[in-house]
């Protein structure tokens, strides 16, 4: 089947319409990231135009990340059932209408309703690009794919801030999503005509969805998003924890008995791919306290003000997005495993640095731990990504996908809310804003070696998942 699936990427992977193809699924990637970080900015704004306060504004992000958090797999396994290219096309249609709905809100609520049903498409564009490339791409330039994708998603959301702003600054805060449904129409256009019509073959029977399945992940996941950005501020984050892992269980016994089941529990047992999803959680979640943790840094310690700060701070994504390609293209030439172990690594040592070296050199420490750090992460990204889309079955790439996009967000998620809690017992104190620069400079580098700590438990996994087996054994087992 392995030498199958490549002659047929092969084949469609030939010519200009296979890049096309590609360009199409990297500009839908661009469009989910900048539909997270476009808003962001916006929010001072929306508080003064709906004269409410920012803990009911923030929902105008959160709902948007809920919804990509709680619909991506489920988006990814309808594309196994019902095709990914259609399914895509439909996630694009949805993208843009939501966005359209935003665009004329004319209250704070219909607006948060718009920004759940915008992140639902933003799930889709998410989860089937990936599993479109394995299809669209030769086997051997699978990294240089994913390594696209992954620069497209660090440049939507380096993006989103400095575009949103502009446009805020021209014509108002609806001028933003204005752009986001501008965007997704003429990407369904293009992808209703350059994605291959080809894909996987589908069962001749009618297709059945997981119901079930899909509520209780979905309700599980909501409980956990809320528990880690402490969206609900009456109910103990402990309740929503305990609620989440409950619902959890829940959810594995659905899927033990449906018979069309959302997720193929096999799947998840196998080594392999259970490495591959923890490292994904551990590498998101460390990579989140740059972004949390970096401005207080920047500000309390080093005196920087608040555009020195988003410069400094903008240097991560754009190093992310020169270094996503490179990434993918040494994947193709020297093998996922070994580059995965490699991108590990580097993270590792520039997580050390990012510790180290800011008290020493300053801003210059700041810039040089992120040069390390950044590639390194793009690297695990390509190739982890690489190796697990490989390894996964024809019929499961999208729920595979979908699933690795859920390891990423629930990192991002969890990283938001135990690292800054690292960062604040490390500096003794809730208010870091009114801490000495002694503590919060204390807080800032055990975060980072927390961080580090964790880059060497996602390397043990790696070489765990190594010793699994090839992709041809992880085919047999998952099958």
């Amino acid at each position: 089947m392995r030498e199958q699936v490549g002659n047929e990427g092969k084949a469609e992977g030939k010519g200009p319409a296979g890049s096309r193809g590609l360009a199409v699924l990297a500009v839908a990637i661009l469009l989910a990231s900048l539909g997270v970080s476009i808003a962001t900015v916006a929010l001072p704004t929306l508080a003064q135009a709906f004269t409410t306060p920012m803990a009911s504004v923030q929902w105008v992000v959160l709902a948007y990340l809920l919804s990509v958090t709680v619909a991506i797999v489920a988006g990814g396994r309808m594309g196994d059932l019902f095709g990914h290219r259609r399914v895509l096309l439909v996630g694009l249609a949805v993208f843009a209408a939501a966005s359209a709905g935003a665009a004329v809100a004319p209250t704070l609520g219909v607006l948060i309703a718009a920004r759940a049903a915008q992140g639902i498409g933003g799930a889709i564009l998410m989860a089937l690009p990936m599993s479109i490339a394995r299809e669209t791409v030769p086997t051997e330039r699978t990294g240089a794919a994913m390594g696209l994708l992954g620069s497209m998603s660090a440049i939507g959301t380096a993006l989103g801030p400095s575009v949103g702003g502009a446009l805020i600054a021209w014509q108002g805060w609806r001028a933003s999503f204005v752009l986001l449904a501008l965007l997704g129409l003429g990407v369904l256009v293009l992808a209703a005509r350059e994605l291959p019509l080809a894909g996987p073959k589908q069962p001749q029977r009618r297709p059945r969805l997981d119901l079930a399945g899909m509520l209780v992940l979905a309700v599980s996941l909501t409980v956990y998003a809320l528990a880690m950005t402490g969206a609900v501020a009456w109910m103990h984050g402990g309740v929503l924890l305990a609620a989440a892992a409950v619902g959890g269980v829940l959810f594995v016994l659905v899927e033990r008995r449906a018979a069309a089941p959302l997720v193929h529990l096999p799947v998840l047992a196998s080594r392999r791919i259970a490495a591959s999803l923890a490292m994904n959680l551990l590498v998101a979640t460390g990579m989140m306290a740059t972004l949390v943790v970096g401005p207080f840094y920047l500000t309390f310690v080093l005196g920087l003000n608040e555009a020195l700060v988003g410069l400094v701070m903008a240097a991560g994504p754009a190093i992310s997005a020169l270094s996503g390609v490179p990434a993918g293209r040494v994947t193709d030439r020297f093998g996922a495993p070994r580059i995965l172990v490699f991108g590990l690594v580097e993270a590792t040592v520039g997580f050390l640095c990012l510790a180290l070296l800011p008290d020493l050199l300053g801003v210059a420490g700041y810039v040089v731990a992120l040069a390390l750090l950044t590639p390194g992460f793009q690297c695990f990204l390509a190739a982890n990504n690489t190796a697990t889309m490989v390894a996964a079955r024809e019929d499961q790439r999208g729920m595979v996908s979908g699933l690795l996009g859920l390891s990423r967000n629930l990192g991002f998620m969890t990283g938001a809310s135990a690292m800054g809690a690292v960062f604040a017992a490390a500096a003794g104190t809730q208010d870091v804003a009114h801490a000495t620069a002694e503590a919060v400079s204390r807080g800032f580098s055990t975060t980072f070696l927390v961080a580090a700590g964790l880059m060497v438990v996602a390397l043990i996994a790696a070489l765990a998942g190594r010793r699994a087996g090839a992709p041809r054994t992880v085919r047999q087992e998952v099958g």
